[in-house]
């Protein structure tokens, strides 16, 4: 494992428990970074991630925010918050996001708002935020945390789709602009991944789950929270010193059907 000694991160969505975000800020800790864990779940859920961090030998400081990201300006008091605590950012994993899965025609402007601010106003500012920081410094890395279905279409996902496909556009726009000031931003869209709502409908739906796996994903099983965490993890070392722009879809083959 490549160390990340030194660095200074923040990820977003990083509380819940075999959740994405939680599973990238401590693949960063164990190998050796300071993080930000950001989440609006509860303090004891923070505390609990936060420990689990620090109990790596190597992890750096280990620090946390509750924010609500749908709530206009937490985003860039997110960002003031861990750049005051750290000094400086290197690493911005923006991976919080929320689903509202009904038929289209039925979403409130309530739902839309809701899933519009965390999924796509959230990245925008929080990256906004950290721009100047990261400019000053030399250079950083910005991490967004996509979809496949920001690729492909499915049922009740039109909004949630819609935000993720505006978030690889953003992507692009912001490597496009960033690359002079060493600014590398790329995405990750995963696929389906076994984090608490598959592993809840496994219980309950267990042939239905197989069946829409089978049917769906081309190496027949749901993909691990680690999985994301690992091109996540690569994204934000030095190896991948002249990939920019790029979305990485990590999906075991989804979006071919």
């Amino acid at each position: 494992m490549a160390s990340m000694k030194g660095r200074f991160c923040v990820v977003t969505g990083a509380s819940t428990q075999h959740g994405i975000g939680n599973t990238i800020a401590k693949r960063f800790a164990a190998a050796g970074a300071s993080v930000f864990l950001v989440a609006e779940g509860t303090q004891e859920q923070l505390e609990t991630a936060q420990a689990e961090c620090r109990a790596y030998p190597d992890a750096g400081t280990i620090e946390y925010g509750l924010y609500d990201l749908s709530v206009a300006g937490n985003a860039e008091a997110m960002i003031a918050d861990a750049h005051k605590r750290f000094g400086r950012i290197d690493v911005l994993v923006n991976n919080a996001g929320i689903r509202a899965p009904y038929d289209f025609g039925d979403y409130t402007r309530a739902q839309f708002d809701a899933v519009v601010g965390v999924n796509i106003a959230t990245p925008f500012f929080a990256s906004q935020a950290v721009v100047p920081i990261m400019r000053a410094q030399g250079g950083g890395r910005i991490i967004h945390i996509a979809s496949q279905l920001g690729h492909v279409t499915y049922a009740k996902r039109a909004l949630y789709g819609l935000t993720k496909a505006a978030l690889l556009h953003l992507t692009k726009s912001m490597a496009y602009e960033l690359g002079k000031d060493n600014i590398q931003v790329n995405s990750v869209s995963p696929g389906p991944i076994k984090t608490q709502p598959l592993i809840d409908r496994l219980r309950t739906e267990p042939e239905e789950m197989a069946r829409r796996v089978s049917q769906y994903v081309p190496l027949g099983r749901l993909g691990e929270p680690g999985e994301i965490a690992d091109v996540a993890f690569f994204l934000a070392t030095d190896a991948p010193a002249f990939l920019q722009g790029e979305d990485i879809c990590v999906d075991g083959g989804y979006i071919n059907h």
